[in-house]
């Protein structure tokens, strides 16, 4: 891919910032630290990530292989399981800065950007990885092929991170042979360095990718999260 100057007219950036300030974005947050909202009944609260993490304790895997965290790592340790109704992985978090060209992702801020992304918003544009959290999940290839586990651009996915959860959808596709990366605002929605070359997680990110839950626009937060909560209580049995 070639770099690409940033979009000049009114709706660069309407894509995704519009929607990042709508929707019940704070009541469906769980952290360990806070837990369920104060004034909210107990089958009613948030999905905590203790509730989704028992649920993939135990793997069937449905990759043909393992796969590697980083293009320099030794081995391939990574596989991707299954229940009835998602997949799930184990893994790190790098960022992916790649996308539409902001202030914090661009080439000078690293050096490996690329101006595209293999899923786009709804105008056709590529996503916005500073605005939009979002997953990347390896490309297709022998080993697995996510379209296959019912999954696509705009598929939900909750990411949990050191007691947090929060809800991503997938946008973006990477290396075949490497798993577990995420966009620059994801991580800062986990409290995670989202720094396109310093930051990311060495470990310790769980990714639970829901089958047949593409959101439209892909660009939707509130969706997003929204639809995650849904899929979340349906996925721990409540």
């Amino acid at each position: 891919m070639t770099d690409a100057t940033a979009d000049a007219t009114a709706d660069a950036t309407a894509d995704v910032r519009a929607d990042a300030t709508a929707g019940p974005t704070t009541d469906l947050r769980t952290d360990a630290t806070t837990g369920a909202r104060a004034d909210a009944p107990a089958e009613d609260a948030p999905v905590t990530a203790g509730e989704l993490l028992a649920e993939v304790r135990s793997c069937r895997q449905i990759s043909r292989g393992k796969y590697r965290t980083d293009a320099g790592s030794a081995k391939a340790t990574v596989p991707v399981c299954a229940t009835g109704d998602a997949v799930f992985w184990k893994a790190d978090m790098d960022i992916d800065c790649d996308g539409r060209r902001t202030k914090v992702c661009n080439k000078k801020t690293d050096p490996y950007f690329q101006p595209q992304t293999a899923f786009t918003s709804s105008r056709g544009k590529p996503l916005d990885s500073a605005a939009l959290p979002f997953v990347v999940v390896p490309a297709p290839s022998r080993t697995w092929d996510y379209r296959k586990s019912g999954l696509t651009g705009g598929s939900v996915v909750a990411v949990i991170y050191e007691g947090r959860v929060r809800y991503a959808v997938i946008g973006d596709t990477g290396p075949a042979g490497i798993i577990g990366e995420g966009s620059y605002a994801l991580a800062e929605e986990l409290s995670i360095d989202p720094h396109p070359t310093t930051g990311g997680a060495a470990s310790g990110v769980t990714y639970i990718a829901f089958k047949d839950s593409r959101i439209s626009p892909i660009e939707s937060r509130a969706k997003a999260e929204s639809r995650g909560e849904e899929l979340a209580r349906a996925f721990v049995g409540r």
